[in-house]
């Protein structure tokens, strides 16, 4: 029998007992959970997850995932009023040789007993 797996978002965490199960369609049981399954999405390639979990009013028609090495999260901040939520966060990635950290404020909204993303701002981005 495999060992078994880290989760992407929580490596002291196994992947079956955390991100695993909403991939497979439970809904988050937080914006907070929703955030770190589509780290975990973005993690293992599975753009379908990430449309899916993407509120219809922002969603992209299709997405185009750069190829990068994700080597970690950090959720600095979580905040949820009624059906919705916001997650501070920063995920740190490798492209091109290159470490660079994802700095995001994410909004959420929960429609029908799920959450979905809605979308972000980037407080690290120059203006």
């Amino acid at each position: 029998m495999p060992a078994p797996q880290p989760c992407p978002c929580t490596p002291d965490t196994r992947y079956d007992q955390c991100c695993g199960p909403l991939h497979a369609g439970e809904p988050a049981p937080s914006a907070e959970q929703l955030m770190r399954s589509r780290y975990s999405a973005y993690v293992l390639g599975l753009d379908a997850y990430l449309l899916a979990s993407w509120h219809p009013q922002t969603r992209p028609s299709r997405l185009a995932l750069e190829p990068m090495r994700w080597l970690g999260l950090q959720v600095r901040r979580h905040a949820s009023a009624g059906d919705t939520a916001s997650v501070e966060f920063v995920a740190r990635y490798k492209t091109g040789g290159k470490a660079h950290r994802l700095h995001e404020c994410s909004r959420f909204r929960r429609e029908g007993g799920r959450w979905y993303y809605l979308d972000g701002e980037f407080p690290d981005a120059p203006a």
